[in-house]
């Protein structure tokens, strides 16, 4: 159940823009909302500070998020990262020195003002929640909390780019996200007669994000450069760590739990979501975030004795019978709490697979020769479930197509629950007939109808299987032996289902094929699947740990234009060509406060053949359109990616346009070298 928010103990005042000027000279633009009287008396401020435009494409969200925790007498403070919306400067890249010691700044201004008692506490999800952590570790004496939602601590293995240690396929889609993201213009009522100019220097200057990831193939010192892990002894503020299962980012939580210093006050949950704040949660059910939250505000940043530090320091949402479809809004299960992590409750259940089968007792069987159609991963769902629009079937589909292109080993039909909670590894023994590939790893739950729900999966590149810093090609025939990380995951199965494990050599669009097919074969006695079971029974129940989703009021908006999300799974059976494609449409919204119109919408198009790796293509485009009155702008990004055996070719256009007039263009075309991949 959701529901309005009560009136707020206190009433808000919206500045809809103030100037942080920074050391040197560079101003930030940021959005303030106060609780009334806070002129007067002080009050802690909380900060979100991102590159995603508090003028109009976060405008809604920033409003329903900062005005309730204004009114319940919390500063709200929305600030534009340098070279982003109303801000002065550049963005080069993501999560440069400067952006981090930016924040810093920022967070200095903010005790300097009158309404700011000297506390501040800092929020956001997905890179908002990433600047958090990477603020935390500067130690500033102002920061006591922060609040990092759908983050990651390590900015190569789970990432947008890297994904698992992977070549991620949406690699193309998050490098070229901020093609089209940043190509927007600052608002004239806000930077004057300027904004052509700034608004062309930010077409021209910045490089394209996909390119530079390119030209980084390995974990070095410019993945370390802003990764937080390695670093987590350096954060003494209290953190309330925040992930969804069905995020691209499920494994922070247990990071941060795990390296956290045993003085940092802590505490976390996750639950089923997708990319998205918990009070929004899809898949439910979502809960009462916003509450929450201001109790760990209330603590931290005001002192108040509220007994939230001595809570569990962990809730997850153990999901169960999970529809094996790609639309469901609600996963069944139950809430279970830890009163600490690593838990001695958590046990490693192993399990051995042989002959089609998972057993506890070790398996006879042949070994498994595998070598996977390259299309296996289709059904794997979207990198980043993100509901921009409403449902839309963005989660795995079921399994079995993906399972029938795999090795696969069930167990038992269950006969009573089996509680899975955190990390499952895979130790695979196997034989290579050539120097590269990559291995995926997925834990299924196989209804008695037979339909397969994905609980998590890991990928390797085997390259990397001695480290993600030191690519190294197979002996081929000679034995080997990988440990592969699944997603940590919190997961019930149910009596009646069974566990199934799938290997495959391949997981597109999911990760890049490697440029050889590689076949393998396993060795199953040597092989076994590890388990995290939950085993204390007293876990199973107890009340629910957080109230319902408060709603608070949306910010006055018109819709001008309905948005919409597709997704395509196609097979051209002459050709043998296998498409994903995507259609991510925002709509056309007019923001009353400021009077903004924007529109937005990208596709996103990967295509494969089955036995040809150096098929692989993937596609974005992205259009964005902002404007008020005759001001109106226009932006279109096109970009492609393709490969051969030793280069990944990248062709990118990007035109703007001022009312019909294009007033700007710009081509890349570039050809980088394979690097273990």
């Amino acid at each position: 159940m959701t529901g309005l928010s009560p009136n707020p103990p206190f009433e808000v005042d919206v500045v809809e823009h103030v100037w942080i000027r920074l050391h040197d000279g560079c101003r930030l633009s940021a959005k303030l909302w106060l609780p009334s009287g806070a002129a007067r008396e002080p009050v802690p401020a909380i900060l979100e500070y991102i590159p995603y435009r508090k003028g109009d494409a976060t405008a809604a969200r920033d409003h329903m998020n900062h005005a309730w925790f204004a009114g319940h007498g919390y500063a709200g403070v929305r600030v534009d990262m340098r070279g982003t919306g109303n801000s002065d400067g550049l963005q080069m890249d993501e999560y440069l020195e400067i952006e981090q010691s930016d924040a810093q700044e920022v967070i200095t201004w903010l005790t300097e003002q009158p309404w700011c008692d000297g506390s501040v506490g800092m929020m956001g999800i997905s890179w908002g929640g990433v600047a958090s952590l990477q603020a935390a570790t500067f130690g500033h004496p102002a920061l006591k909390a922060i609040v990092p939602v759908c983050a990651t601590d390590d900015r190569y293995y789970d990432d947008g780019c890297y994904f698992l240690g992977c070549l991620s396929g949406e690699t193309v889609g998050w490098g070229a996200v901020m093609l089209g993201f940043n190509s927007r213009p600052p608002d004239p009522a806000i930077v004057g007669e300027g904004w052509r100019e700034q608004w062309l220097e930010r077409l021209a200057v910045p490089p394209l994000f996909l390119e530079t990831f390119l030209r980084h193939q390995r974990r070095d010192g410019y993945w370390l450069q802003g990764t937080v892990q390695g670093r987590h002894e350096r954060i003494g503020c209290a953190v309330y760590a925040v992930g969804g299962w069905a995020d691209c980012w499920p494994n922070t939580v247990f990071r941060l739990l795990e390296g956290l210093p045993r003085s940092t006050p802590r505490k976390a949950m996750s639950g089923p979501w997708g990319h998205t704040y918990p009070h929004q949660g899809v898949p439910g059910p979502a809960v009462g975030f916003l509450q929450e939250i201001l109790r760990w505000w209330d603590r931290w940043l005001k002192g108040i004795d509220n007994g939230v530090d001595r809570e569990p320091v962990f809730h997850g949402y153990l999901s169960t019978r999970v529809p094996a479809d790609a639309r469901h809004l609600h996963n069944p299960g139950r809430w279970v709490a830890q009163s600490r992590w690593p838990s001695p409750e958590v046990a490693v259940r192993r399990l051995h697979f042989g002959d089609g089968r998972l057993s506890a007792a070790p398996l006879a069987g042949a070994a498994v020769t595998l070598r996977s159609p390259l299309s296996c991963g289709l059904a794997s769902g979207e990198y980043m479930p993100w509901y921009m629009t409403g449902p839309s079937s963005q989660l795995p589909l079921d399994q079995r197509g993906d399972d029938a292109k795999s090795a696969t080993f069930d167990g038992e039909v269950r006969e009573t629950p089996l509680d899975i909670l955190g990390t499952p590894f895979a130790e695979v023994a196997f034989t290579p007939d050539g120097p590269g590939g990559m291995i995926a790893v997925r834990l299924c739950d196989v209804h008695p109808d037979g339909a397969s729900t994905l609980m998590s999966y890991g990928l390797l590149n085997l390259a990397q299987r001695e480290g993600k810093d030191l690519p190294r090609p197979m002996v081929p025939g000679a034995p080997h032996r990988v440990r592969v990380r699944l997603n940590d995951t919190g997961y019930t199965l149910a009596p009646g289902h069974r566990l199934r494990l799938a290997i495959s050599t391949s997981y597109w669009p999911m990760a890049w094929p490697t440029p050889e097919r590689t076949t393998l074969r396993i060795d199953v006695q040597a092989s076994h699947v590890e388990l995290p079971e939950l085993e204390e029974a007293e876990s199973r129940g107890g009340p629910e740990p957080f109230e319902a989703p408060q709603i608070p009021p949306p910010l006055a908006t018109t819709t001008l234009a309905e948005g919409r999300q597709e997704r395509t799974i196609a097979h051209d059976v002459e050709s043998g060509e296998h498409t994903f494609s995507l259609v991510k449409d925002g709509g056309r919204v007019r923001l009353h406060h400021n009077g903004i119109e924007m529109a937005g919408g990208t596709t996103e198009r990967y295509t494969i053949t089955d036995d040809d790796p150096l098929s692989a293509r993937a596609e974005y485009t992205c259009e964005y359109a902002v404007g008020r009155g005759e001001w109106r702008t226009r932006t279109r990004g096109r970009l492609a990616m393709t490969c051969s055996a030793d280069t990944f070719f990248v062709r990118a256009e990007l035109d703007a346009y001022e009312a019909d007039a294009r007033v700007f263009s710009r081509n890349w075309d570039l050809a980088i070298p394979r690097d273990g991949f």
